[in-house]
């Protein structure tokens, strides 16, 4: 859709005083002298004649200035001057109430959520938009929003902030559907029009490292942390043993653990995946976990509100305190996987499954062989399958 412009500004309008301002294409901002403004469209109602004879030209009111911004009274105008071409009367046929793209965009976000994969998905569709698209778009009425609109959102955060703007990119996309599936605006989709006419520069893919330690100072950090009470650094412990994610370490619960099959299972709703995790449990591993079941939490390393589990960037902080510098948490999963095949020559297809990677991606089917770091010895504990 075209963008629609005019002569008048967010500033004239809040500051030009008594008139009649012409906006253009029929559309004038109206102040009184007590200082109301307003808007008003002069439509000529195709077939309609006054007393006179004449073309029958008729002023409709829009909406005070207050309430109604500037991009949407040229919409609501512009729906004025339609139904007028096609001979319709506004005042008794009535311009369709267009709604806003905020408006259209939250009502989606609630239609969906019961098919969103999990709350957290379904609160970053409503979270980027608010924070990207709708400071900038929000109020427009859907109809008015064109490639000059959606580029307006996108163009500043493409190259610095590519994912994240192409995420927003769908999501302005799927709003703009909907809102065309329920007649509230025609042509084609802008965002696809931007996609598929190359109109933003190609963004080159820039892998996300996570800073890894070697293997070779994985003991000295482990016995560290076992010098250690604090709930971070057992967590850490289990983190370094096992090659899990900070997440599913994080948010394991009592109810996964099955201690007689010496087996952890992290349900698919928490693997990045989608599919359960099983990993199996080493002594040391049970040594870590065992006694804080004296808790009677629900998660295993619980934080420090009860019955919530431990802050995601507790282990992080506990490394700075320890002044490893440079290190992330989840760089510990490259670790582990260096050690896998330098010291344990695992067969490739084990290592990757023993972090969750599927095989034959970028990154690589669900099965982990846990390892231990004690005291400078490596070994590679025997792992159960899926």
């Amino acid at each position: 859709m075209a963008h629609i412009s005019g002569k008048l500004t967010k500033v004239l309008v809040r500051s030009l005083g008594p008139g009649r301002h012409a906006d253009g294409n029929g559309l004038y901002l109206v102040v009184d002298p007590s200082g109301a403004r307003r808007w008003v469209v002069r439509a000529t109602i195709k077939g309609q004649k006054n007393r006179a004879g004449k073309p029958l030209r008729t002023d409709f009111g829009l909406g005070g200035a207050d309430l109604v911004t500037i991009h949407e009274a040229r919409a609501r105008a512009l729906e004025y001057r339609r139904l007028a071409r096609a001979g319709l009367h506004p005042k008794y046929h009535g311009a369709k109430d267009i709604p806003s793209f905020e408006e259209v965009a939250r009502q989606v976000h609630i239609d969906r959520l019961p098919s969103w994969k999990n709350a957290k998905h379904g609160a970053q569709f409503i979270t980027t938009l608010e924070t990207y698209a709708f400071p900038k778009i929000g109020r427009l009425p859907v109809d008015a929003i064109g490639q000059p609109e959606v580029l307006a959102v996108l163009s500043p955060i493409w190259t610095e902030k590519h994912e994240t703007a192409r995420r927003v990119s769908q999501r302005i996309k799927t709003v703009l559907d909907v809102a065309r599936s329920k007649g509230f605006r025609e042509g084609e989709n802008p965002v696809t029009a931007i996609r598929d006419g190359g109109v933003l520069p190609k963004v080159k893919a820039r892998p996300k490292h996570h800073t890894a330690m070697d293997w070779r100072d994985v003991p000295e950090l482990y016995a560290g942390l076992a010098g250690r009470s604090a709930m971070a650094a057992k967590a850490l412990m289990l983190t370094c043993l096992t090659g899990a994610r900070t997440s599913e370490v994080l948010g394991m619960r009592w109810e996964e653990i099955d201690t007689e099959a010496r087996l952890w299972t992290c349900p698919p709703e928490r693997m990045k995946g989608g599919e359960a995790h099983r990993v199996p449990l080493t002594d040391e591993m049970l040594a870590i976990i065992e006694p804080l079941r004296e808790m009677q939490s629900e998660y295993v390393f619980e934080g420090q509100k009860r019955h919530r589990p431990l802050s995601n960037m507790a282990m992080l902080m506990l490394l700075r305190r320890m002044n490893v510098e440079g290190v992330t948490v989840h760089g510990f999963r490259s670790t582990f996987r260096d050690w896998a095949s330098e010291v344990a020559n695992a067969p490739r297809e084990i290592a990757e499954m023993s972090l969750s990677h599927r095989i034959g991606s970028a990154v690589g089917g669900p099965m982990r062989g846990p390892t231990c770091w004690r005291s400078g010895e490596t070994s590679w504990s025997a792992g159960r399958s899926t």
